[in-house]
């Protein structure tokens, strides 16, 4: 099955007038988080409940051996990234994220449509119990931002992390103690990955001696942090904790941030 994870005011809009032939939407919003009032709580893309993703999958039609294509509008580093962190964390095996995007797709030629998909057959309930991959409080950072065996990774673009910049959040700044490396970084001037090996080397200087497992990596609302999460697991590398409160949670109870 192919999945359409776009994100944006026009998402949907622009899914229905063109997308790969055969894919399905997802939207981020409704289907990947539990949004709440207070973005105190959670952050602006808090995850669902296991019990509500796992409603989700069931009625996407997809059972433990759908082999899954996702792509998004933003080379892949968006939407698309959550989605894989989403269906790895439930135990789903056979999940790959389509390198460059659609923008990639349309440059190589696979075939678009604008058709309404068929309706996927209905399955039987898709279980998840629990999320099995690491993720951290706000107060897990607090504390892990303060040692040297641990490391939290800010991927927000550097001028949101200098606070030079907030377009979204109500202040801008970072975590103290904290590292920029931009998942921007990830890609080339293409938009796609860099090599494995390329990444490997470029997170091992990063991290120095800090081993990737013992990693926190945020950006503003737990969405394109996952993101690296895909590039580390691309590089063979141990994957890191995701926090998935991210900014937007610290921002707005935590006094520990600058300029």
């Amino acid at each position: 099955m192919i999945f359409d994870v776009s994100n944006g005011q026009d998402a949907r809009e622009n899914y229905e007038a063109l997308h790969l032939e055969g894919a399905f939407f997802i939207d981020l919003n409704t289907q990947l988080s539990e949004i709440k009032e207070d973005f105190a709580q959670g952050g602006r893309h808090p995850l669902p409940h296991p019990a509500v993703f796992s409603k989700t999958l069931t009625a996407l039609g997809i059972t433990k051996n759908t082999h899954i294509v996702l792509y998004d509008n933003k080379y892949g580093s968006n939407a698309s990234a959550r989605f894989w962190w989403m269906l790895k964390s439930a135990g789903h095996e056979k999940v790959q994220v389509l390198d460059g995007g659609v923008q990639q797709a349309k440059k190589v030629g696979f075939p678009f449509s604008s058709k309404t998909e068929t309706a996927p057959k209905a399955v039987e309930v898709y279980r998840v119990d629990a999320w099995i991959l690491p993720t951290a409080t706000m107060g897990q950072v607090e504390e892990m931002v303060h040692r040297s065996d641990f490391m939290v990774v800010d991927v927000r673009e550097k001028a949101r992390f200098d606070g030079i910049s907030e377009p979204i959040d109500l202040v801008a700044g970072n975590i103290p103690g904290a590292k920029n490396i931009p998942f921007t970084e990830n890609l080339d001037a293409e938009g796609r990955f860099l090599s494995p090996d390329q990444l490997q080397a470029k997170y091992r200087a990063g991290f120095g001696e800090v081993q990737s497992e013992n990693v926190i990596v945020h950006c503003g609302s737990g969405v394109t942090a996952c993101h690296t999460i895909l590039a580390l697991s691309y590089a063979g590398m141990a994957l890191p904790t995701l926090y998935v409160g991210s900014w937007s949670e610290w921002s707005r109870n935590c006094q520990l941030f600058y300029p």
